[in-house]
């Protein structure tokens, strides 16, 4: 099974696609998600997890700076719909424009070694921001934390995530194709 998200928008806008196209894919034998145009977005990410994870597996939090505090993330401990599992072939494909929430994701299942990244190193955008009014007609993208997967104790920001696998972005879906084949081929 294919999935191609192009982007993480909020749960309240998108909870039940995502829910949807779970239900549809868990009845495959292997997923490719593919976040090769994806830029990022919101919680769905998270959401996404609890089809991909057993439950309550650990994530990467923040650390807020001008609160000077951390806060841990988890996989959900329930999600609607089918799931896809935690144990079936997984591949996550990757280019130079997979960005913050999408790399977050690739990150995360390759620190838990769920998924084989496949593609390109990503854009590295790991700090969580606030927009900061400087001036009435100005504002500016402030970083007030950093990432922190509690796996790795680093996170992908400048450096992006480095695939398991890797190929040009225009190359990836064939190769994890190819990979996905070969590791169905081993089970029969």
């Amino acid at each position: 099974m294919l999935l191609d998200l192009r982007v993480f928008p909020p749960p309240s806008m998108a909870g039940d696609v995502f829910a949807a196209a779970m239900t549809l894919v868990a009845q495959g034998d292997a997923l490719i998600i593919d976040l090769r145009h994806n830029g990022g977005g919101a919680e769905t990410m998270q959401l996404l997890t609890g089809y991909l994870l057993e439950k309550h597996s650990p994530l990467s939090g923040s650390y807020n700076r001008p609160t000077d505090t951390h806060s841990h993330v988890s996989s959900p401990a329930w999600v609607p719909g089918r799931h896809f599992g935690s144990s079936k072939p997984l591949y996550i494909l990757t280019s130079h424009r997979t960005f913050s929430a999408a790399e977050a994701l690739a990150y995360d299942l390759q620190a838990l070694e769920r998924a084989v990244i496949v593609g390109e190193t990503t854009g590295g955008g790991a700090h969580p921001f606030e927009y900061r009014r400087v001036h009435p007609h100005f504002a500016v993208d402030l970083p007030e934390g950093r990432s922190i997967n509690p796996i790795t104790d680093s996170n992908w920001q400048d450096v992006g995530v480095k695939p398991d696998v890797s190929v040009s972005a225009e190359q990836a879906l064939e190769k994890a194709l190819e990979l996905a084949r070969a590791e169905l081929g081993k089970s029969h």
